[in-house]
C-alpha cells in the first residue's frame, strides 16, 4: 500500500508546485502590467477625473496583486520561512553580481509597505490629492518603483522575460517623462484658465 501511495503523493506535490509557480508568476506580472497601464493612463489623463480614477484603480490592483505575490512566494517556495527567503535572495544576488547578500529582501518589504501606504493614502485623501503632492516626492517614489521593476524584470531575469521587462520599463520612463512635462511650471501656466471679468464681456 505504501508503494502505491507514493506516486499519488508525488503527483499531488507536483500539481501543487505547478499551481504555486503559476500563481506566484501570474501575480507579479499582474502587478507589473497594472502599474504600467496606470502610469500610461495617468500620463494621458491631464487632470481628468475619470482617467485619474482609472489610474487609482489600476494601481490598487497592482498593490493587491503584489501582496498576493508575496503570499504565494512564502506559501509555495519558502514555507513561511524568512530565513529561506533571505537565503534565496542572497543566492540570486550572488548569481547576478557575485555578492552573497540577502538585504534585497528587506528592500522588497519596504517597497510593499510604502506602496500600500501610498495607495491607501490616495483613497483616504481624495481623487485629486495625488496631483497636488510635491512633485519631487512623486518623482522620487516612482523612480524607485521603476528601479525595482527594472531589477526584477531585466537584471535578475533572462531570455524573453528580460526583453519584455525592458520594453515595459521604457514605456514607464516615457510615461513619466510626459507627466514630468505636465507638472512643469510652464505647462501649468499654459493650461491655466483665465477668468474674464463680467464688465469686459
Amino acid at each position: 500500500m505504501a508503494l502505491r501511495g507514493r506516486p499519488t503523493v508525488a503527483i499531488h506535490a507536483w500539481v501543487k508546485m505547478e499551481t504555486g509557480e503559476f500563481l506566484t508568476r501570474a501575480t507579479i506580472w499582474i502587478t507589473i502590467v497594472a502599474y504600467a497601464a496606470g502610469s500610461v493612463v495617468f500620463a494621458m489623463a491631464r487632470g481628468r477625473s475619470r482617467w485619474d480614477s482609472a489610474t487609482r484603480l489600476l494601481w490598487t490592483i497592482a498593490v493587491v496583486s503584489l501582496v498576493s505575490h508575496f503570499i504565494c512566494a512564502y506559501q509555495f517556495y519558502h514555507h513561511w520561512s524568512h530565513e529561506s527567503a533571505y537565503l534565496d535572495t542572497a543566492r540570486q544576488t550572488d548569481q547576478v553580481i557575485g555578492l552573497i547578500w540577502g538585504g534585497g529582501l528587506f528592500i522588497n518589504y519596504a517597497f510593499l509597505t510604502i506602496w500600500s501606504i501610498d495607495i491607501i493614502w490616495w483613497w483616504l485623501r481624495g481623487l485629486d490629492s495625488y496631483r497636488t503632492r510635491p512633485w519631487p516626492l512623486v518623482a522620487a517614489w516612482h523612480g524607485f518603483l521603476i528601479f525595482i521593476l527594472f531589477n526584477a524584470t531585466v537584471v535578475f531575469k533572462y531570455g524573453p522575460t528580460r526583453w519584455v521587462g525592458l520594453v515595459i520599463c521604457i514605456v514607464l520612463l516615457l510615461a513619466w517623462i510626459v507627466i514630468a512635462k505636465q507638472r512643469s511650471p510652464r505647462a501649468q501656466v499654459g493650461t491655466r484658465k483665465i477668468d474674464i471679468p463680467a464688465k469686459q464681456l
